[in-house]
Protein backbone atom coordinates (compact mmCIF):
# COMPACT_ATOMS: atom_id res chain seq x y z
CA UNK A 1 0.00 0.00 0.00
CA UNK A 2 1.29 3.43 -0.95
CA UNK A 3 2.03 5.43 2.20
CA UNK A 4 4.28 8.35 3.14
CA UNK A 5 5.12 10.53 6.13
CA UNK A 6 2.24 12.79 5.09
CA UNK A 7 -0.19 9.91 5.64
CA UNK A 8 1.17 9.32 9.13
CA UNK A 9 1.12 13.02 10.03
CA UNK A 10 -2.46 13.59 8.87
CA UNK A 11 -3.96 10.21 9.69
CA UNK A 12 -4.93 9.41 6.11
CA UNK A 13 -4.54 6.39 3.84
CA UNK A 14 -3.41 8.07 0.63
CA UNK A 15 -0.96 10.97 0.08
CA UNK A 16 -3.39 13.22 -1.76
CA UNK A 17 -4.85 16.59 -0.71
CA UNK A 18 -7.49 18.32 -2.77
CA UNK A 19 -6.62 21.95 -3.49
CA UNK A 20 -8.98 24.26 -1.54
CA UNK A 21 -10.34 25.97 -4.62
CA UNK A 22 -12.07 29.11 -3.45
CA UNK A 23 -15.81 28.73 -3.07
CA UNK A 24 -15.96 25.58 -5.21
CA UNK A 25 -14.15 23.11 -2.98
CA UNK A 26 -17.06 23.00 -0.57
CA UNK A 27 -18.08 20.51 2.09
CA UNK A 28 -19.29 18.05 -0.54
CA UNK A 29 -15.86 17.70 -2.16
CA UNK A 30 -13.95 17.78 1.12
CA UNK A 31 -16.20 15.06 2.52
CA UNK A 32 -15.83 12.83 -0.53
CA UNK A 33 -12.05 13.19 -0.55
CA UNK A 34 -11.69 12.49 3.17
CA UNK A 35 -14.08 9.53 3.11
CA UNK A 36 -12.02 8.06 0.27
CA UNK A 37 -8.93 8.06 2.48
CA UNK A 38 -7.22 11.24 1.27
CA UNK A 39 -7.27 14.70 2.90
CA UNK A 40 -10.23 16.91 2.04
CA UNK A 41 -9.98 20.70 2.01
CA UNK A 42 -12.71 23.34 2.06
CA UNK A 43 -11.84 26.36 -0.09
CA UNK A 44 -12.65 29.46 1.93
CA UNK A 45 -10.49 31.52 -0.41
CA UNK A 46 -11.08 35.22 0.20
CA UNK A 47 -14.47 34.70 1.87
CA UNK A 48 -14.39 36.58 5.20
CA UNK A 49 -17.72 35.16 6.41
CA UNK A 50 -17.13 32.85 9.39
CA UNK A 51 -20.78 31.78 9.31
CA UNK A 52 -20.41 30.24 5.84
CA UNK A 53 -17.16 28.59 6.84
CA UNK A 54 -18.59 27.02 9.99
CA UNK A 55 -21.59 25.75 8.03
CA UNK A 56 -19.17 24.00 5.68
CA UNK A 57 -17.14 22.57 8.56
CA UNK A 58 -20.26 21.23 10.27
CA UNK A 59 -21.49 19.75 6.99
CA UNK A 60 -18.29 17.73 6.66
CA UNK A 61 -18.44 16.55 10.26
CA UNK A 62 -22.01 15.37 9.81
CA UNK A 63 -20.84 12.99 7.07
CA UNK A 64 -17.42 11.80 8.25
CA UNK A 65 -15.06 11.67 11.21
CA UNK A 66 -12.05 11.61 8.89
CA UNK A 67 -9.56 14.51 9.00
CA UNK A 68 -10.01 17.57 6.79
CA UNK A 69 -8.99 21.21 6.61
CA UNK A 70 -9.71 24.70 5.30
CA UNK A 71 -7.67 26.80 2.86
CA UNK A 72 -7.46 30.59 2.55
CA UNK A 73 -6.20 32.99 -0.12
CA UNK A 74 -4.32 34.83 2.56
CA UNK A 75 -3.39 38.15 0.88
CA UNK A 76 -7.03 39.26 0.90
CA UNK A 77 -7.98 41.62 3.73
CA UNK A 78 -10.64 40.92 6.33
CA UNK A 79 -10.01 37.21 6.82
CA UNK A 80 -9.07 37.44 10.49
CA UNK A 81 -12.44 36.34 11.89
CA UNK A 82 -12.78 33.47 9.43
CA UNK A 83 -9.29 32.21 10.28
CA UNK A 84 -10.08 32.47 14.00
CA UNK A 85 -13.30 30.55 13.40
CA UNK A 86 -11.40 27.75 11.66
CA UNK A 87 -8.94 27.58 14.55
CA UNK A 88 -11.72 27.58 17.13
CA UNK A 89 -13.53 24.85 15.21
CA UNK A 90 -10.42 22.69 15.53
CA UNK A 91 -10.26 21.64 11.91
CA UNK A 92 -7.31 19.36 11.36
CA UNK A 93 -5.38 21.81 9.20
CA UNK A 94 -5.50 25.31 7.78
CA UNK A 95 -3.81 26.16 4.49
CA UNK A 96 -2.40 29.60 3.77
CA UNK A 97 -1.20 30.72 0.34
CA UNK A 98 0.61 33.60 -1.35
CA UNK A 99 2.03 35.21 1.80
CA UNK A 100 4.90 35.01 4.25
CA UNK A 101 3.43 32.26 6.47
CA UNK A 102 5.35 33.20 9.62
CA UNK A 103 2.63 35.13 11.54
CA UNK A 104 0.00 32.60 10.51
CA UNK A 105 2.09 29.69 11.76
CA UNK A 106 2.68 31.59 15.00
CA UNK A 107 -1.06 32.24 15.35
CA UNK A 108 -1.85 28.52 15.26
CA UNK A 109 0.83 27.35 17.69
CA UNK A 110 -0.66 25.50 20.63
CA UNK A 111 -4.05 25.14 18.95
CA UNK A 112 -3.51 21.59 17.72
CA UNK A 113 -4.35 22.73 14.19
CA UNK A 114 -1.69 21.96 11.60
CA UNK A 115 -0.62 24.66 9.17
CA UNK A 116 -0.06 24.03 5.47
CA UNK A 117 2.04 26.78 3.91
CA UNK A 118 1.61 26.90 0.16
CA UNK A 119 4.65 28.61 -1.35
CA UNK A 120 5.52 29.76 -4.85
CA UNK A 121 9.02 31.18 -4.25
CA UNK A 122 12.16 29.99 -2.54
CA UNK A 123 12.00 33.04 -0.30
CA UNK A 124 8.64 32.03 1.15
CA UNK A 125 9.68 28.37 1.25
CA UNK A 126 12.62 29.32 3.47
CA UNK A 127 10.31 31.40 5.66
CA UNK A 128 7.94 28.45 6.00
CA UNK A 129 10.81 26.22 7.09
CA UNK A 130 12.02 28.77 9.64
CA UNK A 131 8.48 29.36 10.94
CA UNK A 132 7.92 25.64 11.46
CA UNK A 133 5.01 24.99 9.14
CA UNK A 134 3.67 21.46 9.50
CA UNK A 135 3.50 20.87 5.73
CA UNK A 136 4.91 22.89 2.84
CA UNK A 137 2.99 22.88 -0.44
CA UNK A 138 5.46 23.63 -3.24
CA UNK A 139 3.33 24.96 -6.09
CA UNK A 140 4.68 25.16 -9.62
CA UNK A 141 3.37 27.19 -12.52
CA UNK A 142 1.55 24.28 -14.14
CA UNK A 143 -1.13 24.67 -11.47
CA UNK A 144 -4.52 26.08 -12.30
CA UNK A 145 -5.61 29.44 -10.99
CA UNK A 146 -3.21 31.55 -8.98
CA UNK A 147 0.31 30.22 -9.13
CA UNK A 148 3.93 31.14 -9.66
CA UNK A 149 6.22 31.33 -12.66
CA UNK A 150 8.49 28.48 -11.52
CA UNK A 151 8.15 25.00 -13.00
CA UNK A 152 6.84 22.27 -10.71
CA UNK A 153 9.65 19.77 -11.35
CA UNK A 154 12.56 21.98 -10.38
CA UNK A 155 10.72 23.97 -7.70
CA UNK A 156 9.46 20.94 -5.78
CA UNK A 157 12.91 19.41 -5.78
CA UNK A 158 14.49 22.66 -4.58
CA UNK A 159 12.01 22.96 -1.71
CA UNK A 160 12.54 19.33 -0.68
CA UNK A 161 16.25 20.01 -0.38
CA UNK A 162 15.74 22.79 2.20
CA UNK A 163 12.70 21.45 4.05
CA UNK A 164 14.50 19.17 6.51
CA UNK A 165 11.94 17.09 8.43
CA UNK A 166 8.94 19.07 7.15
CA UNK A 167 6.93 17.08 4.60
CA UNK A 168 6.73 18.72 1.19
CA UNK A 169 3.70 18.23 -1.04
CA UNK A 170 3.93 18.83 -4.78
CA UNK A 171 1.37 21.00 -6.55
CA UNK A 172 0.97 21.92 -10.20
CA UNK A 173 0.23 19.73 -13.20
CA UNK A 174 -0.58 16.52 -11.27
CA UNK A 175 -3.76 14.76 -12.34
CA UNK A 176 -2.95 11.06 -12.55
CA UNK A 177 -0.88 8.27 -11.06
CA UNK A 178 2.32 8.95 -13.02
CA UNK A 179 2.17 12.55 -11.77
CA UNK A 180 1.89 11.38 -8.16
CA UNK A 181 4.70 8.87 -8.69
CA UNK A 182 6.92 11.58 -10.16
CA UNK A 183 6.25 13.85 -7.18
CA UNK A 184 7.24 11.08 -4.78
CA UNK A 185 10.43 10.43 -6.74
CA UNK A 186 11.33 14.11 -6.32
CA UNK A 187 11.19 13.57 -2.56
CA UNK A 188 7.71 15.00 -2.01
CA UNK A 189 5.44 13.19 0.42
CA UNK A 190 2.26 13.63 -1.59
CA UNK A 191 0.33 15.64 -4.16
CA UNK A 192 -1.96 18.68 -3.89
CA UNK A 193 -4.45 18.26 -6.73
CA UNK A 194 -6.89 20.84 -8.03
CA UNK A 195 -7.79 20.60 -11.69
CA UNK A 196 -8.54 16.87 -11.63
CA UNK A 197 -11.08 17.52 -8.87
CA UNK A 198 -12.65 20.33 -10.90
CA UNK A 199 -13.77 17.51 -13.18
CA UNK A 200 -15.42 15.65 -10.30
CA UNK A 201 -19.07 15.19 -9.49
CA UNK A 202 -18.59 16.88 -6.12
CA UNK A 203 -16.90 20.08 -7.30
CA UNK A 204 -19.34 22.92 -6.62
CA UNK A 205 -18.47 25.06 -9.62
CA UNK A 206 -20.65 25.28 -12.73
CA UNK A 207 -21.08 22.34 -15.07
CA UNK A 208 -20.01 24.42 -18.07
CA UNK A 209 -16.63 25.00 -16.42
CA UNK A 210 -16.17 21.28 -15.81
CA UNK A 211 -16.88 20.74 -19.49
CA UNK A 212 -14.21 23.23 -20.51
CA UNK A 213 -11.62 21.33 -18.46
CA UNK A 214 -12.56 18.02 -20.09
CA UNK A 215 -12.35 19.58 -23.56
CA UNK A 216 -9.05 21.41 -23.00
CA UNK A 217 -5.74 20.11 -24.29
CA UNK A 218 -2.37 20.46 -22.57
CA UNK A 219 -1.53 23.69 -24.43
CA UNK A 220 -4.94 25.32 -24.00
CA UNK A 221 -4.12 27.18 -20.77
CA UNK A 222 -2.32 30.47 -20.31
CA UNK A 223 -0.63 32.14 -17.34
CA UNK A 224 -1.95 35.69 -17.35
CA UNK A 225 -2.90 38.60 -15.11
CA UNK A 226 -5.76 40.04 -17.15
CA UNK A 227 -8.55 38.88 -14.86
CA UNK A 228 -6.73 39.91 -11.69
CA UNK A 229 -5.98 43.35 -13.07
CA UNK A 230 -9.59 43.98 -14.00
CA UNK A 231 -10.77 42.70 -10.61
CA UNK A 232 -8.02 44.59 -8.76
CA UNK A 233 -7.18 41.41 -6.85
CA UNK A 234 -4.55 41.95 -4.13
CA UNK A 235 -1.91 39.56 -5.43
CA UNK A 236 1.73 40.46 -6.03
CA UNK A 237 1.45 40.26 -9.79
CA UNK A 238 5.24 40.36 -10.18
CA UNK A 239 5.30 36.92 -8.57
CA UNK A 240 1.82 35.45 -9.03
CA UNK A 241 0.02 34.72 -12.27
CA UNK A 242 -3.39 33.21 -12.98
CA UNK A 243 -3.58 30.07 -15.11
CA UNK A 244 -6.85 29.87 -17.01
CA UNK A 245 -8.15 28.14 -20.11
CA UNK A 246 -7.48 30.40 -23.07
CA UNK A 247 -10.49 32.14 -24.56
CA UNK A 248 -11.43 35.19 -26.61
CA UNK A 249 -10.92 37.48 -23.62
CA UNK A 250 -7.34 36.35 -22.96
CA UNK A 251 -6.56 36.31 -26.68
CA UNK A 252 -7.75 39.92 -26.91
CA UNK A 253 -6.17 41.41 -23.79
CA UNK A 254 -3.14 39.37 -22.75
CA UNK A 255 -0.17 41.55 -23.70
CA UNK A 256 -2.39 44.65 -23.96
CA UNK A 257 -2.91 45.17 -20.24
CA UNK A 258 -2.27 48.93 -20.25
CA UNK A 259 -4.95 49.49 -22.86
CA UNK A 260 -7.24 47.05 -21.10
CA UNK A 261 -7.12 49.01 -17.85
CA UNK A 262 -8.63 52.07 -19.51
CA UNK A 263 -11.79 49.96 -19.87
CA UNK A 264 -11.60 47.98 -16.64
CA UNK A 265 -15.06 48.91 -15.32
CA UNK A 266 -16.80 47.90 -18.53
CA UNK A 267 -14.75 44.72 -18.79
CA UNK A 268 -15.44 43.81 -15.17
CA UNK A 269 -19.16 43.96 -15.92
CA UNK A 270 -18.71 41.90 -19.08
CA UNK A 271 -16.91 39.21 -17.10
CA UNK A 272 -19.63 39.15 -14.44
CA UNK A 273 -22.37 38.79 -17.06
CA UNK A 274 -20.44 36.07 -18.88
CA UNK A 275 -19.79 34.15 -15.66
CA UNK A 276 -23.49 34.20 -14.78
CA UNK A 277 -24.40 33.08 -18.30
CA UNK A 278 -21.77 30.34 -18.59
CA UNK A 279 -20.06 32.11 -21.49
CA UNK A 280 -16.58 30.59 -21.55
CA UNK A 281 -15.43 32.92 -24.32
CA UNK A 282 -15.21 35.70 -21.72
CA UNK A 283 -15.57 34.18 -18.25
CA UNK A 284 -12.46 32.71 -16.63
CA UNK A 285 -12.10 28.97 -16.14
CA UNK A 286 -9.16 28.47 -13.80
CA UNK A 287 -7.46 25.21 -14.69
CA UNK A 288 -3.96 23.84 -14.93
CA UNK A 289 -1.88 22.32 -17.68
CA UNK A 290 -3.03 18.91 -16.44
CA UNK A 291 -6.35 19.61 -18.18
CA UNK A 292 -4.92 17.76 -21.16
CA UNK A 293 -4.87 14.56 -19.10
CA UNK A 294 -8.54 14.78 -18.08
CA UNK A 295 -11.24 13.35 -20.30
CA UNK A 296 -14.12 12.55 -17.96
CA UNK A 297 -16.04 13.79 -14.95
CA UNK A 298 -15.91 11.21 -12.16
CA UNK A 299 -16.70 10.85 -8.45
CA UNK A 300 -13.84 12.07 -6.26
CA UNK A 301 -13.50 8.61 -4.70
CA UNK A 302 -12.96 7.07 -8.14
CA UNK A 303 -10.37 9.72 -9.01
CA UNK A 304 -8.39 8.99 -5.84
CA UNK A 305 -8.49 5.20 -6.30
CA UNK A 306 -7.39 5.52 -9.92
CA UNK A 307 -4.49 7.87 -9.14
CA UNK A 308 -3.24 5.71 -6.27
CA UNK A 309 -3.58 2.47 -8.21
CA UNK A 310 -1.70 3.89 -11.19
CA UNK A 311 1.05 5.28 -8.98
CA UNK A 312 1.48 2.02 -7.06
CA UNK A 313 1.72 0.01 -10.26
CA UNK A 314 4.15 2.40 -11.87
CA UNK A 315 6.43 2.67 -8.85
CA UNK A 316 6.62 -1.10 -8.56
CA UNK A 317 6.79 -2.34 -12.12
CA UNK A 318 8.54 0.55 -13.85
CA UNK A 319 11.25 0.58 -11.20
CA UNK A 320 11.81 -3.13 -11.70
CA UNK A 321 11.96 -2.61 -15.46
CA UNK A 322 14.43 0.26 -15.26
CA UNK A 323 16.69 -1.64 -12.88
CA UNK A 324 16.64 -4.73 -15.05
CA UNK A 325 14.48 -6.82 -12.77
CA UNK A 326 17.07 -6.69 -10.02
CA UNK A 327 14.61 -5.90 -7.25
CA UNK A 328 13.60 -8.70 -4.91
Amino acid sequence: MLTTRLCTLLGIDFPIINAPMAGTATAELATAVSKAGAFGMIGAGANPDPTWLLEQVHAVREKTSQPFGVGFSSPFPGLEKAIEAALDAQVDAIGHSFVDPTPLVDQAKGSGVKIFAQVQTMSNAKKAVTAGADVIIAQGSEAGGHTSHLGTLSFVRAVVKIAGDIPVVAAGGIADGPGLAAALMLGAEGAWIGTRFVASLEWAGPEWAKGQVVLADADDTILTNVYDLVAEAPYNLDVIGDRVIRNSFTDTWHGRETEMMTQKNELREEIAIASAAGDATTAPVRAGAASGLIRSIEPASYIIREIVSQAEGLLKHQTEKLLGGSLN
